[in-house]
């Protein structure tokens, strides 16, 4: 019998059996699909010649997450490669917002489109230079972050501090409008904002603009080498160095819970696996309590609360395998590895607002990255390989565009969205049809399928929005890795601090297995009033 079974060998799992093997338990990971990863994993699927990210492609918080940098992966093997410009966003004027390796070129870039932008530009990173160290090492620790808090509170009450404070909680189309004169800056900003499911509109989303640029200024946006899913390799091959032991194609029917007190697991063939200390559930909050747990062991407040959890937004993306590089009509974009397609801040707004009454939108915001760009080894010289994202509805009502997409999300859905995205890259790069060799399409429904963590591809599990955070993810009163039922911790991005693969969540629910005693009662009082 395991000291500790974690149920999903995604990121988050897989940090949390490191951490807890590196305190000396042994662990066993049991995964759904045939292979590790969760949705960080990478194939062959759409060309033999050409490696495709399946999921997650792009680390900027891997890069700068403490949990991670502890775990130390390059020992493992791990390597990063970066594009030779982190993110762009061009103009249907040709003109381009470009975030540059080294902050003066981004600054220099961003003078043609206000004269004192790049100096707004160098201020902001200059700001995130002094306070961003403590504001990742804060967020990336449980709530509440006691050590980290105070000391980021501290420069916060320094000159500047609170202006900070007020522009992480206001919505980032305002951020931009107050910082920048032209459209360049303020871009990047909203179009950082919408990698969650913030419009441009909302409360913090200027926070989240500001901290994903920031991040890409100083980290940028790194791939691994090879693929996305050398960086799962190395989490599992660290864990079986340790002892750990990952189990593939092993469903985990329901956790077994004795006296208020999680005991171990059973599979979907019917074993019995006990834990001798702890359960750790790298899956969703629906699916840890309603299905894993049941209603019958949960305080009713919680229950309650569950019906009003808010997934993010459904995800359709399409892989392709390019004959020759994307034939951008702006420059800026060629060297990017990443590319925001939409126009204006203006077009990210009326994205926002489609998926917001339920409809496809008619123009979609395109995250397009050009991965052989970042790291050579993903195709054939000459070659791309490519992919692109857009975000639609959870429940579809009707499609803002001519189409009459459904949301059945059957051939002729896929087939039209798949086209519509493509039309977006094809304004800005004429031409880009002409070089597809191949494609793959991987709607809502496909990508749930492929992980059931990402419910119709909510990256996030569960939005990113102001009131589903901290103390409030997934519901009132709990914001931390324990569940009420004694032993079992939530590991998924479901808990503080949400998406994005860093680990946190993971490590979070490893410590707090480690250290059981005193918080467990005080946490879920909330659910039982």
């Amino acid at each position: 019998m395991p000291d500790a079974v974690v149920i999903g060998a995604g990121p988050n799992g897989l940090v949390a059996a490191n951490v807890l093997a590196d305190a000396g338990w042994s662990v066993e990971v049991l995964e759904t699909q045939d292979e590790p990863g969760g949705a960080v994993r990478s194939d062959r699927g759409v060309h033999p010649d050409y490696v495709s990210d399946l999921f997650s492609a792009f680390y900027p918080l891997a890069a700068a997450s403490p949990v991670l940098t502890r775990l130390d992966l390059a020992a493992e093997g791990l390597r990063w490669s970066h594009a030779p410009r982190v993110l762009a966003h061009p103009l249907s004027d040709g003109r381009c917002a470009v975030l540059e390796r080294q902050v003066r070129e981004t600054a220099a870039g961003l003078k043609g489109f206000g004269p004192h932008d790049g100096e707004a530009w160098q201020a902001m990173y200059d700001m995130w230079c002094r306070v961003g160290p403590d504001m990742v090492r804060a967020l990336f620790t449980p709530f509440p972050p006691v050590r980290s808090g105070l000391r980021l509170a501290a420069k916060l009450r320094a000159p500047g501090g609170l202006r900070l404070a007020r522009n992480l909680l206001m919505p980032v189309r305002r951020l931009g409008e107050e910082e920048f004169t032209g459209e360049g800056g303020r871009l990047l900003l909203a179009g950082c904002a919408l990698h969650a499911d913030l419009a441009p509109e909302s409360a913090v989303s200027g926070g989240f603009g500001w901290l994903m640029a920031m991040l890409g200024q100083s980290h940028g946006f790194p791939v691994p080498v090879g693929g996305a899913q050398a960086l799962t390799a190395a989490l599992v091959g660290r864990l079986e160095k340790r002892g750990g032991a990952v189990r593939c194609g092993e469903r985990v029917a329901s956790v077994v819970v004795r006296g208020g007190t999680a005991a171990g697991v059973v599979t979907a063939g019917g074993e019995t696996i006990g834990a001798r200390r702890a359960v750790l559930a790298d899956v969703s909050a629906p699916a840890l309590y309603r299905d894993l747990v049941g209603e019958e062991h949960l305080p009713s407040r919680l229950v309650r609360d569950l019906e009003r959890f808010q997934w993010d937004f459904a995800t359709f993306k399409v892989d392709w395998a390019l004959s020759g590089p994307v034939p951008w009509q702006a420059p800026g974009a060629a060297g990017s590895g990443t590319v925001h397609i939409a126009d204006g801040v203006d077009g990210l707004s009326r994205f926002a607002a489609e998926i917001a009454r339920g409809q496809v939108p008619a123009d979609p915001f395109v995250l397009l990255g050009q991965m052989t760009t970042a790291d050579p080894s993903r195709s054939p010289a000459g070659t791309e390989s490519a992919w692109a994202y857009t975000h639609v509805p959870q429940e579809i009502t009707s499609d803002a565009g001519p189409d009459g997409i459904t949301g059945r999300w059957d051939a002729r859905d896929q087939e039209a969205m798949a086209d519509r995205v493509e039309a977006q890259v094809e304004r800005y790069a004429p031409g880009f049809r002409a070089l597809i060799r191949a494609r793959r399409i991987l709607a809502p429904t496909t990508l749930q399928a492929m992980n059931e963590n990402l419910h119709l591809g909510a990256i996030n599990n569960g939005t990113t929005a102001l009131h589903q955070q901290a103390i409030f993810r997934p519901v009132p009163g709990t914001g931390r890795p324990e569940t009420p039922i004694k032993g079992l911790y939530l590991a998924s991005a479901a808990a503080h601090p949400g998406g994005g693969v860093h680990g946190a969540p993971g490590a979070n629910a490893a410590r707090a297995a480690l250290r059981p005693h005193g918080l467990h009662t005080l946490l879920h009082r909330a659910q039982r009033v």
